[in-house]
């Protein structure tokens, strides 16, 4: 039995309906919404729920471009840390609505952190 991540929060499952959410709640944030213009969401939802699979210790199936190369154009429109805290606040907010432990938001937390930079293009 793996211990992992993936496996604590509820596994596919879990993340398939937490990308659900999370994106209701970032295309209602004023802060960050308009990052998401004219984004085919029901892509950009396929890739995040394989990124998040893979970020937690789950099944890799993630196939998208790196970090730095998916963000940067919007680096170019000005995205900065404000912005991504508004995204780990938002993916906080929708762990705890579905019910998941304080310490494992955490941790969800610690792994968003460890791609700031990237996504930051610094």
């Amino acid at each position: 039995m793996s211990n992992s991540l993936f496996d604590r929060l509820g596994g596919e499952n879990a993340v398939d309906a937490a990308v659900e959410l999370f994106y209701r709640k970032v295309l209602t944030d004023d802060r960050i919404n308009h990052f998401f213009q004219g984004v085919d969401m029901d892509r950009q939802a396929a890739k995040q729920k394989a990124f998040l699979t893979m970020a937690f210790g789950g099944p890799n199936n993630y196939t998208g471009e790196d970090m730095r190369k998916g963000h940067a154009h919007l680096v170019e429109r000005g995205l900065n840390d404000s912005h991504f805290d508004a995204v780990v606040e938002n993916l906080g907010a929708t762990l705890a609505e579905l019910g998941i432990a304080e310490d494992l938001i955490s941790e969800v937390a610690a792994i968003c952190e460890t791609t700031r930079d990237d996504v930051l293009c610094r």
